[in-house]
This record gives structure tokens, sequence and C-alpha cells, in this order.
């Protein structure tokens, strides 16, 4: 008796850790199944506002991206502008990992969003803008089909080199890292480059040696669309000391 006993305590317990397992799994499975499917969160995009479209990638450089963005994300505590809404985007909803190691959630996948209309693309730079990146031809044709209706195009440091090879460079000046330039001209023999130059605007245009002048460009920008006092104002907010006549630039009427 004392046998038969021990033998159904025996598969009781086993039913017991079967269920035990079992609903371990099925939790797995529903926490996956919500990670899966958890809520997307789009940007709040203000519909009077002008859109800038960041395109980011990994390596991109901290300060190309960040120093523009900062900028144009303070318009929106100025009154009576046609302030900016700010995103970005890229080839993946995936973190991206800038050059220092800042890992960024993308807003929106150039591939296979529906994206909404860009007034200001800024194209940053990133780590292997001077090689790979400019064989990737799904991200050219993107800066392509962004630059027929834009209102500006603009890039920081390296960034140049990724416009100049979408073609969109042609036919105005334009200016990239200093330590670049000599590469810029050999690369794009065609392209009218200007020396000594921090940023340079031709048509809607606008390229910049980039680093912590990005900053800069970025300002001139502001100043161009708003006027000199909600340009100082931004810099202020910044602790920039802005005074475009002491920025070394070339405006192309």
């Amino acid at each position: 008796m004392k046998k038969i006993n021990n033998i159904i305590l025996g598969i009781l317990l086993t039913l017991a850790l079967a269920c035990t397992v079992k609903k371990k799994e099925t939790v797995k499975t529903e926490v996956l199944n919500n990670v899966e499917t958890k809520e997307r969160f789009y940007p709040e995009l203000d519909s009077t506002r002008y859109n800038v479209a960041f395109l980011i990638m990994d390596g991109t450089f901290n300060t190309e991206f960040t120093a523009p963005f900062d900028i144009f994300q303070h318009t929106k505590f100025r009154k009576n502008i046609k302030a900016m809404n700010v995103f970005t985007v890229a080839n993946t909803l995936k973190p991206i990992t800038t050059f220092e190691g800042v890992r960024i959630l993308p807003d929106y996948n150039y591939i296979e969003d529906e994206l909404p209309k860009i007034d200001i693309l800024v194209v940053p730079s990133a780590e292997h803008h001077l090689d790979s990146d400019l064989k990737d031809t799904t991200m050219l044709n993107f800066v392509k089909k962004v630059n027929k209706d834009a209102l500006f195009i603009t890039s920081h440091c390296d960034g140049a080199f990724v416009l100049a090879k979408a073609g969109v460079l042609n036919t105005v000046t334009s200016t990239t890292f200093p330590s670049d330039i000599d590469l810029y001209k050999k690369t794009f023999p065609n392209l009218k480059v200007a020396d000594n130059v921090l940023f340079v605007h031709d048509k809607k245009y606008i390229t910049s040696a980039g680093g912590a002048k990005s900053f800069e460009a970025a300002l001139y920008l502001c100043e161009y669309l708003y006027g000199k006092e909600v340009a100082k104002s931004l810099a202020g907010g910044l602790v920039i000391d802005w005074d475009v006549t002491k920025v070394p630039h070339l405006i192309i009427p």
C-alpha cells in the first residue's frame, strides 16, 4: 500500500511540475508577444511647423547630429515664428550606435515607412561617409527624393560627401570638414568647393565644416528664417556668443 501511495505521489508531483513549466512557458510567450506587438510611438508633428529630418546611421558623429538638433528643437519655445518639428530617419527602427557609442532609436525607417513631408534635411557626418556609405544606393536615392521638394538640404562635416555623391550639389558651391577638403575635391573634381570657410549657403543648400561649427551653421539657417533676434535668443539659450559676421562663411545669392 505504501508503495502504491509513493507511486501516486510521484505522478502528482510530475503533473504539478509539468503544469508549472507549462505556465512559465505561457507567461514567457505572452511577454514575447507583448514585446512584438508593443505600440509604436511616433513623434508629435505640429502641422504649422517645418518638418526637419535628421538622417542618421551607425557611426554618426555626436556633435554633427546634436548641435543642429539642439538649435532647431529649441525653436518651438520661441513665439510668433514657424517653429520646427525635429525627428530622425534611418534605414532601420532598431537603435543605431553613434561613433562615440551613444544609442539612438530612429523615429522613422525611410525604407519602409510613409514619411511626413520633409522641409529640411540634415545630414550629419558619419564614420563611413568617405567610403562604404557612398555605395549605399538606397540611402543616396532617399536623399535625391527628398531633394526634389525640400526647402533646404544641409550637411555637416563629411555629410557633404553624401550630398555630392547623390548629385544634389552639382550646380552649387559647397564645403566640408577642413582636413577633408583635398579629398573632397579629388573625389568630386567637377564641384565648386569653398576653402577657408565654416559654412556655405548656395541656393537651398547649406554645407558646413562640422564639429562645434555645426551650431553656427544651424544658427545661420535660423537667422535666415527668423531674423537676428530669434537666432541670438536661440544662441543665448545654449550659451553661444552668436554673431554671423564673425564666422567665416560664404553666401552666394
